[in-house]
């Protein structure tokens, strides 16, 4: 299960609200590969799909799609504020590397 903060939930709940996106999901979706393993995307999303999985956290519903869930299993959303900027950041202490390089193996 995806666990979200409540320094993010509370950031999120803001954004769904002055966007007027009360009805939508936060979708995590795969944005890239690297040596460092998938990098995870967040979009808010209002269209499930049947190969979907949602569950809820901190009052928000999350989706993805039921071939990243297991990746996912122990992850925490959060969100930071640091000199670089603040935004959504995803936390997953399980992360899979690609073996696609050299360095990876």
């Amino acid at each position: 299960m995806v666990n979200i903060t409540d320094e993010a939930a509370s950031e999120l709940k803001s954004l769904l609200e002055s966007e007027e996106k009360e009805d939508h999901a936060l979708r995590i979706f795969i944005a890239g590969m690297g040596c460092s393993g998938i990098q995870y995307g967040l979009a808010l999303d209002n269209e499930i799909k049947e190969e979907d999985v949602t569950e809820e956290s901190n009052g928000l519903k999350v989706v993805m799609s039921s071939d990243i869930e297991e990746g996912l299993s122990d992850a925490t959303i959060d969100y930071v504020e640091t000199e670089e900027g603040k935004g959504f950041v995803i936390d997953n202490p399980n992360p899979a590397s690609c073996g696609s390089c050299s360095s990876c193996q």
